[in-house]
């Protein structure tokens, strides 16, 4: 009888000093007036950063790049390849696949595809062994058009730069910028005006872009 009242009495004693380390932790916690922003923790998930949202986009293929095709545990299928001018490459099995305009991981997931017909879940790695020189291209409205090197991230504004700027007459608002992929040709709408005045993040060059300024 007198072990049990002692392990009572030991618990009554530990409840007031929980309660008190609770109390504590509640006060150091900051919080959210009702009012106020609301913690990090619910943040909209489809909010990016702007350093993001202007970063140049993924690297894909052009005419010239070599490419190393590697099917894991098969020598006879991994390949190095070569993007012909009409944009496609050659594999065992599969034949001809569009290369041109695809990232690495998306040419990756179309070889991966094509060759679940002969094998089961085969594994496939892209790559880019040697990438040709990338280049844009500018014409119409611009004192020097021609070829652009996009030797880093460019972006329209700069390219239209480098051709000299736009002619006295040139369509500012309606320049057009042509970007070929394995889907087909997009026609991207650029206003060079709203570019200068607008703090949205800049639209960047991929190889083989062609700059069209109308007069």
């Amino acid at each position: 009888m007198k072990q049990m009242s002692i392990h009572h009495s030991c618990r009554s004693r530990s409840l007031p000093l929980a309660a008190a380390a609770v109390a504590v932790v509640t006060l150091l916690l900051p919080r959210p007036s009702a009012a106020g922003p609301r913690p990090a923790a619910f943040e909209e998930p489809d909010k990016k950063p702007a350093s993001q949202a202007s970063m140049p986009a993924e690297y894909r293929m052009s005419p010239g790049d070599k490419l190393r095709i590697e099917v894991y545990k098969d020598a006879q299928l991994s390949q190095s390849v070569q993007v012909r001018p009409d944009g496609k490459i050659t594999l065992p099995l599969i034949g001809d696949i569009e290369a041109v305009g695809r990232t690495p991981i998306e040419l990756r997931d179309a070889i991966r595809s094509a060759f679940k017909e002969y094998i089961t879940n085969p594994t496939v790695t892209v790559i880019v062994v040697e990438a040709t020189t990338a280049t844009a291209y500018v014409m119409g409205e611009v004192n020097h058009p021609g070829a652009v090197t996009l030797t880093g991230p460019l972006t329209v504004m700069q390219a239209l730069a480098l051709a000299g700027g736009l002619k006295d007459f040139a369509d500012a608002k309606n320049i057009r910028i042509l970007r070929k992929s394995y889907a087909g040709v997009q026609t991207i709408t650029f206003n060079y005006k709203d570019a200068l005045k607008s703090t949205r993040a800049p639209v960047y060059l991929q190889p083989g872009d062609t700059i069209v300024v109308p007069d």
